[in-house]
């Protein structure tokens, strides 16, 4: 195996293949500074032949110096009907001005046959003449052998003379592509050592799709076999089933087989990196995602806990901290007294861990779930929860109702929803209403609107995300529904849960405990910045 595994990222490109994922130029800027600062070798930025935006994104990139990432641009041989000098493709990789030009060739006869519809002369020297006219031009020239693990399995010979000529006009790392993703790693192995026996003194690469599930494991045998760079994605976007994983293919290469893969590297900024891509493209986190993801190392069984309590080794194959992760104790009915104890110090509680409060915080949570209440995602209303079984929770303010109004005035017309609400802090009351875009929109204005009188911060908080649960589906639209919120300042997330046959009270619950513990660790802070001044002083 090499010294050193050069990560080349396709997420600017590849990844924006994938169902549902999208990037502006100005996001495709911001992720391309995230990766050269997190140390990848090459950058693929996009096909600027294919559309606006991408060459949008190569002009705006010219004024900007990448410190350790060489940037591509990607692109096809040229067409069999001209040569390079005429190639409308080619030409506009030119004028990408990047310094490096990925280009892609059929070395499957199928496609040759069926797709190009040319013969296996006129292929090869569509591979041979685009490389060289691109070396010529001064570019590093990067070939992807497209459908190369079928053309092997098809034609070997046909498929090696597709990668000898692209090495010898001028490509100075040739690409085995899993295109169609549908390789094992047995398989793949084989087939790259013989590649890097074959071809002596030329780098080898990968580019694997995760159709069958091997994606990373493909990209790992490939390096075992001598390949010496891997291309992938940021969370594994990519078409169909997606692009091997670089946020898994780089600890696994560092960590766990000891290989240096990251200019300068910071492989505690891994998980970072990825939830910043996941809010680019605006969708959800994969939570069960390696290494990365919020439930990497998250703990929920009663035995697990107490074993990583005692050993974190016991259920973790690596430290948290070494991805920028961090462990996770999850309480449920599955809990056991570690799981209490780990997750109220999680929150600064102390609890003894012989002490009648552990099993009483324990019994509660058991009856709570068996209720239909979830704390898992709620981690705000655990620390309610925690704080008024040991009578240290304060309350802000005192609810002496409200009321929530659905209009429906016409068809066509939108519905009209309206809260009213009357709180109490001390001796002072405040009513007042809000409309809002539903009836839990409404009523959530409605509350910060009244508590700004008492609470100016509340401001500062919204709501962001709202998820339903229908707990049983048999007693229709009687049925018991779960209420989880998650809530942010701008700095901090927190999650709630409310339980009720009323959607509308299931609401209220995780609402308020929502509020109520935004304002308890403003006023911890406060306190702990009071005391963090006078010791300086």
């Amino acid at each position: 195996m090499a010294d050193f595994i050069h990560i080349y990222d396709t997420t600017l490109r590849d990844g924006t293949q994938s169902q549902g994922v999208t990037f502006s130029k100005t996001d495709k800027v911001r992720i391309a500074e995230r990766l050269d600062a997190f140390g990848v070798s090459y950058i693929e930025g996009g096909w600027p032949g294919s559309n606006p935006k991408d060459m949008g994104f190569f002009e705006a990139m010219r004024g900007r110096s990448l410190q350790h990432a060489r940037l591509a641009a990607f692109g096809s041989t040229r067409r069999a009907a001209c040569g390079p000098e005429q190639d409308a493709n080619l030409q506009t990789l030119l004028q990408a001005a990047t310094p490096v030009v990925t280009i892609f060739g059929k070395s499957w006869l199928f496609h040759v046959h069926e797709v190009l519809r040319v013969t296996p002369d006129e292929n090869l020297d569509m591979v041979g003449s685009s490389c060289a006219y691109l070396r010529d031009h001064g570019r590093e020239v990067i070939f992807d052998a497209e459908h190369f693990f079928d053309g092997y399995a098809d034609r070997p010979e046909y498929a090696l003379a597709v990668l000898r000529r692209a090495a010898a006009e001028g490509a100075t790392t040739i690409v085995l592509c899993d295109t169609n993703g549908g390789t094992l790693p047995h398989v793949l192995a084989e087939v790259t050592a013989a590649m890097v026996r074959a071809l002596p003194g030329v780098a080898i690469g990968i580019h694997c799709h995760n159709d069958a599930g091997c994606a990373v494991a493909n990209s790992l045998a490939a390096v075992r076999a001598g390949a010496v760079q891997v291309q992938g994605t940021i969370n594994g976007f990519g078409e169909r089933c997606g692009n091997a994983n670089l946020c898994t293919v780089v600890p696994a290469l560092s960590l766990k087989m000891g290989l240096a893969c990251l200019a300068d590297p910071h492989p505690e900024r891994l998980t970072e990196l990825s939830r910043f891509v996941y809010a680019l493209a605006n969708i959800g986190e994969d939570a069960h995602q390696p290494f990365v993801g919020s439930a990497a190392f998250a703990h929920k069984g009663g035995m697990h806990v107490n074993a990583v309590a005692k050993n974190a080794a016991t259920f973790e194959h690596i430290s948290p901290a070494l991805v920028g992760n961090r462990r996770r104790i999850l309480v449920s009915d599955l809990a056991g007294g570690s799981n209490v104890l780990l997750k109220a110090e999680e929150h600064d509680i102390k609890l003894d861990g012989k002490g009648p409060e552990v099993r009483q915080i324990l019994s509660e949570l058991k009856r709570l779930e068996s209720e239909g209440y979830e704390f898992e995602s709620a981690d705000a209303s655990f620390k309610v929860l925690v704080q008024k079984l040991l009578h240290d929770h304060r309350s802000f303010f005192e609810l002496d109702g409200f009321r929530v109004i659905v209009e429906k005035r016409g068809a066509g017309v939108p519905c009209l929803s309206e809260a009213t609400i009357k709180i109490k802090v001390g001796d002072r009351t405040e009513i007042t209403a809000a409309e809002g875009d539903g009836p839990v929109n409404a009523l959530d204005l409605a509350l910060r609107k009244a508590l700004t009188q008492f609470y100016p911060e509340v401001h500062e908080m919204t709501l962001r995300d709202f998820k339903v649960r229908i707990l049983d589906g048999e007693d229709g639209t009687a049925a018991k529904t779960r209420v989880l919120i998650e809530s942010t300042d701008g700095k901090a997330m927190w999650g709630t849960v409310g339980v009720s046959g009323n959607i509308i009270e299931a609401s209220w619950q995780a609402l308020l405990d929502s509020v109520e513990y935004f304002l308890f660790e403003r006023d911890a802070n406060r306190v702990k910045g009071v005391e963090k001044a006078d010791l300086e002083a």
